[in-house]
């Protein structure tokens, strides 16, 4: 997908989404191998301000649109995720293990709702409707996950 295509797609997300015109949205594309992620995003709430990033050199995702839709979604989010982040930092001291639990539940609990949407809106108004199976491609089956374990007797 060239990247006048994904300027494209990403104008019509942040209008979709109701993004634009109450935040400044860019869409920066990272060609450094170093970036594992297929996509990020940073947010400034003072400046009401949001950058996309996109991996240009090494996605794990095939649905380029996929991948715009959840980060914007992560914005979306955003007040909610740092609620939820405050909360957790005032209930549990630093470094406790309750505290590591709290923050691990929260952010697979946000990814996974984060996808669910992307994943709604995707399916109602993408023009690439087909869903990214690209990160399963990498992970042990189910069958090998269980390999070697002891049977319970």
């Amino acid at each position: 997908m060239s990247k006048e295509e994904m300027q494209t797609l990403f104008e019509k997300w942040i209008r979709k989404l109701r993004i634009y015109p109450a935040w400044d949205a860019c869409l920066e594309l990272v060609e450094d191998r170093e970036f594992r992620k297929t996509g990020d995003i940073k947010i400034d709430c003072d400046d009401r301000k949001a950058v996309v990033l996109l991996n240009a050199v090494n996605p794990k995702q095939e649905n380029i649109e996929e991948v715009i839709v959840h980060e914007l979604m992560h914005l979306k989010m955003y007040p909610l995720d740092q609620t939820a982040e405050t909360l957790i930092d005032a209930a549990f001291p630093e470094d406790s293990p309750a505290r590591d639990f709290a923050m691990t539940q929260f952010f697979t609990t946000l990814e996974q709702t984060v996808e669910e949407l992307a994943k709604c809106f995707l399916l109602e108004y993408g023009e690439n409707r087909e869903l990214s199976f690209g990160r399963c491609k990498t992970m042990k089956s189910f069958n090998d996950l269980f390999d070697g374990l002891k049977k319970l007797e």
